[in-house]
């Protein structure tokens, strides 16, 4: 099963799930992002030494593009993706989508993506080594426009999320064939665990690059890129500021 088919059956899975109060809207862009996602899944390289894995799509990064800490301004101009972002059919009025021309700038992809163009002399070099996909797919607002994460769904919303995600989860290992899998963060790396208990994947972590993270406001790309390096990657040069 290709990338795109395991994406469009998860996007079409989830659709149908409902989310109560603190949470009044839910972006799916894995449906309305589908053609810049598309292009995005097409530079997977299988048999990449890492599987990185993140959460869930930020209001201003992958909600607007379709591409994991899709970063506005790296998705266009260093990925090179173009194309056309729909718009949910409920649209938080805090939280417009406007896709690759949305101005705002989303730090965590605006840091993992720009590691990856400062560290590597193009995309596809990039792409030999890495690629990137988050575990949820879902985007969830409060009515305030707070972005709510999928962990803090009660336990009666997140099961049947999560069933559903670890099973994509696995789809998307199968056909990537990575080295290990490294989540981007605490969550990730918990949920890829549970999701692969099954295989023998080496499951690793990194510091996710949120500002709501004290450590990662420290200087983030050196901190990632040391525990790259412990997994066994070499970089070029100095370790990134």
């Amino acid at each position: 099963m290709s990338l795109a088919e395991i994406s469009a059956r998860l996007a079409a899975a989830v659709g149908p799930l409902r989310f109560g109060p603190p949470v009044t809207h839910v972006y799916n862009p894995l449906a309305y992002a589908r053609a810049v996602h598309e292009q995005y899944l097409a530079l997977a390289q299988p048999g990449m030494p890492a599987l990185l894995l993140g959460m869930n799509p930020g209001p201003w990064g992958m909600a607007q593009t379709g591409v994991p800490f899709g970063e506005t301004q790296l998705v266009r101009d260093w990925l090179g993706l173009r194309g056309t972002v729909e718009r949910p059919a409920v649209e938080h009025p805090k939280r417009p989508i406007l896709g690759l021309d949305c101005p705002r700038s989303e730090v965590s992809g605006r840091r993992l993506w720009g590691w990856a163009q400062q560290r590597y002399a193009d995309v596809g070099a990039f792409f030999q080594d890495f690629f990137v996909v988050n575990y949820c797919p879902l985007v969830f607002m409060e009515e305030s426009g707070r972005n709510r994460t999928p962990d803090k769904l009660p336990a009666a919303e997140r099961e049947p999320l999560f069933a559903l995600c670890d099973q994509a989860l696995i789809e998307v290992v199968e056909e990537l064939q990575p080295g290990r899998v490294i989540g981007v963060g605490r969550f990730a790396t918990d949920r890829a665990r549970q999701a692969l208990a099954a295989t023998d994947l080496e499951i690793g972590t990194i510091l996710h690059p949120s500002p709501a993270s004290p450590a990662a406001n420290r200087g983030w790309a050196a901190q990632a890129e040391e525990q790259l390096r412990a997994y066994g990657f070499a970089f070029p040069g100095p370790t990134c500021a």
